[in-house]
């Protein structure tokens, strides 16, 4: 135990002080672990991921190190990012929209974009995936949709990684597309009925809950882990604030909504990436993010350490 010389009557555990202060051991070159999360996994737990970039940078360390990662699609170069193609999902809700057509009857009012010049099919809700027909779109997301069940079904654990609050919504139905991008935005296609804003802390975190009741009446054995991903916003579509301020906002409400949802859920667990990344490495005296020309993204020593608290804290 910790005494506190401010407080003499409280007595903390080593994680609950700040590492150097008054009489506190110095850092070393871990987190400060917290109180175990009751549960654990070894190389034969079936993990699975999904979210921003950094879903992609989980995934090849667990599969470097030999654990058992749930990879379905492999074909696809969309699974590149993920357990299968679900592509890079930056938001809650084109997170929350891949549970509701996995599991149920989720379909938008607009389902694809064609490109107006070159007729390519683009599918809106996972970033760029491109078909030269509607029917081959078709075949393909029927396939992508029993592939993705089965990956969630098979998880006994699901990486969450939360990227930022930015998002385009169709401002019918409420479906949020991935990005404006691709053919069908660079050849002109009609975005007029797409509305930027930011998203707040309440409806990400009805998003969370509402994939949390998917998951527990499909995949009720799953644990969640939850984090918040360290890498920053490259731009910002915003006109009211810079990038480095937009960047902060995302993150800093995704966190919040991440406290409160692990909070509520004895199943949910809370995985702390982005501070590692952004408080650790800097009190560490450790560059955390690149120096190249994507210097908005962590650098690979960051990345082995977050992975080796991660195993730190949840391997058995």
């Amino acid at each position: 135990m910790t005494r506190s010389d401010v407080h003499p009557q409280h007595r903390f555990q080593p994680w609950q002080v700040w590492p150097g202060s008054y009489d506190t051991p110095a850092l070393a070159q871990s987190w400060p672990s917290g109180p175990a999360p009751g549960w654990g996994l070894d190389l034969a737990t079936p993990i699975a991921s999904m979210g921003s970039c950094f879903a992609r940078e989980i995934k090849q360390v667990l599969l470097a190190r030999g654990y058992n990662y749930v990879a379905e699609e492999t074909h696809h170069p969309a699974a590149k990012h993920a357990s299968a193609a679900w592509e890079r999902l930056y938001n809650t809700f084109s997170m929350r929209q891949v549970f509701e057509y996995t599991f149920g009857g989720w379909r938008p009012q607009v389902r694809w974009w064609v490109a107006p010049q070159d007729g390519q099919v683009q599918d809106p809700y996972r970033r760029v995936l491109l078909y030269d027909s509607l029917g081959r779109a078709e075949a393909d997301f029927a396939r992508h949709r029993l592939h993705s069940r089965r990956a969630l079904q098979r998880a006994r654990v699901l990486i969450l990684t939360l990227g930022l609050t930015e998002i385009w919504q169709d401002r019918g139905d409420g479906a949020v597309i991935c990005l404006p991008a691709g053919p069908y935005v660079n050849q002109g296609g009609d975005m007029g009925r797409y509305d930027f804003r930011v998203s707040r802390y309440q409806e990400n975190l009805d998003n969370l809950e509402r994939i949390h009741e998917i998951m527990a009446q499909h995949n009720p054995d799953c644990r969640l882990v939850v984090t918040v991903s360290p890498v920053h916003l490259w731009a910002t579509f915003r006109q009211d604030a810079d990038v480095v301020s937009a960047s902060c906002n995302s993150k800093s409400t995704l966190r919040a909504v991440a406290d409160e949802f692990a909070c509520r859920h004895a199943n949910v667990s809370y995985f702390p990436a982005y501070e590692i990344a952004t408080i650790l490495c800097p009190l560490l005296g450790r560059p955390a993010y690149t120096n190249d020309r994507e210097n908005f993204h962590v650098n690979r020593p960051t990345i082995e350490l977050i992975m080796d608290h991660f195993f730190a804290t949840y391997s058995r």
